[in-house]
């Protein structure tokens, strides 16, 4: 199933871009940033249910501050501390930088993942110049969210809605490779049966769109 699952990512194109959320139409500037103070490489993303499961999403916090990072996420709204980590699926990330890393994206750093059983590669990583697999630009998304919200896309925050169910998203995350297999509910089986179709709808939109 893990297998069949990836091979429906390369074949339609990856969701990305945190995605509670993600597809991402438009272009942007590269903004003005610092240099990141977290270095963030493949190591650093593993199995994505060994993180905090809060709602239907998971975080970390590289800075050790994961109760401060726990607490805006289950409150809903507010400023993520530095460090935070936020994962809906296995390939892609937030990462909060520091203060001033970059304004414009309330200082989040964006990744694109590339995950199997041996572990996981940064596709792309950035600011307002990041991709996701299907080309669109991470930030053009999650811009849309109201300010109270810290660029974190929900279905009431703004963004723009996506044709894909949370039981998608639940589905996605029990087959991430790095995980130990598990037994899928007959709900999470049909979610992935949907799956491929729906994201090769998006990939077709999102192709029209750039014309």
């Amino acid at each position: 199933m893990k297998q069949s699952l990836m091979k429906s990512f390369v074949r339609t194109g990856k969701v990305s871009c945190f995605a509670v959320l993600l597809l991402c139409v438009g272009s942007a500037q590269a903004d003005e940033k610092t240099a990141p103070k977290y270095k963030v490489d493949g190591s650093k993303f593993q199995c994505i249910t060994k993180m905090t499961s809060v709602k239907h999403f998971f975080v970390d916090n590289l800075a050790g501050n994961l109760q401060g990072t726990v607490a805006v996420a289950q409150a809903g709204q507010g400023q993520f501390p530095e460090g935070t980590v936020l994962q809906l699926i296995p390939n892609e990330a937030m990462v909060k930088q520091q203060k001033g890393f970059s304004p414009q994206t309330n200082d989040w750093e964006f990744f694109a993942l590339e995950t199997d059983k041996d572990g996981t590669k940064i596709v792309s990583q950035g600011a307002q110049e990041t991709n996701n697999f299907l080309g669109l630009n991470c930030f053009e998304c999650h811009k849309a969210a109201r300010p109270e919200f810290d660029l974190i896309c929900e279905q009431d925050h703004g963004c723009i809605p996506l044709p894909l169910t949370r039981q998608m998203f639940h589905a996605v995350q029990h087959t991430d490779p790095r995980c130990p297999p598990e037994q899928l509910s007959a709900e999470d089986v049909a979610a992935l049966k949907e799956l491929g179709p729906v994201l090769e709808q998006i990939k077709n939109e999102a192709a029209a769109n750039k014309k």
